[in-house]
């Protein structure tokens, strides 16, 4: 999608979406202390640390210590926390990344440099040579993530062994296939899974 583009759909998506952000951050503000937005350390285009803005959902001692994988339940995080999480509205302040210009609307989700590192070299290559996003086919796919690695006996496991392969091989599926109106389904597809209550966008 052009940068252009992009910043106009950024700028019109936070004035249309400034009244969910205001409650989301005067909840935030009130339910717990600490910061509103969280900046979290993600691996961007060509390898290029950023730091990811999301409404803070874990409690201020826990939300820079612990595992870089959150799984279901997770004790870090707020009671506020889990609302905003399991309807995204925790990912709304990454229009500002689009805005910045260290993130699109579509692309590979980024990762840690410590999840990055279970990546293989090729896949891992063609999922740094673009700006990362704030969805994709696979984040579609992986709607209900934390609740499927909370279900297995090694979430840290299984995110390696499993879940790793198959978003490389819908980022290589997806990438080729970047455009204007790829992105815009992709986008109205996420819009969907994120209503759909099952938590999952069926094919």
């Amino acid at each position: 999608m052009p940068r252009l583009i992009e910043i106009l759909l950024a700028v019109f998506s936070i004035l249309l979406l400034s009244p969910v952000l205001l409650v989301a951050a005067i909840a935030v503000k009130f339910s717990s202390p600490g910061l509103i937005i969280f900046s979290h350390k993600r691996v961007g285009k060509n390898g290029a640390p950023f730091g990811v803005y999301k409404f803070r959902s874990m409690s201020v001692a826990t939300d820079n210590t612990g595992s870089s994988l959150t799984v279901g339940g997770d004790a870090r995080v707020t009671r506020i926390g889990r609302v905003l999480r399991s309807s995204k509205i925790d990912e709304l302040p990454q229009l500002f990344n689009v805005l910045f210009g260290t993130m699109s609307f579509v692309g590979p989700r980024p990762e840690t440099a410590d999840l990055l590192a279970h990546y293989p070299e090729g896949p891992k290559a063609v999922m740094l040579s673009v700006r990362p996003g704030i969805t994709d086919p696979a984040s579609i796919m992986y709607r209900n993530e934390e609740s499927e690695l909370a279900a297995q006996d090694d979430p840290h496991a299984y995110y390696r062994d499993v879940i790793i392969g198959r978003k490389c091989d819908m980022y290589l599926d997806y990438i080729p296939r970047k455009s204007i109106g790829f992105d815009l389904k992709v986008i109205f597809q996420t819009i969907i899974a994120v209503l759909d209550k099952r938590g999952r966008l069926r094919s």
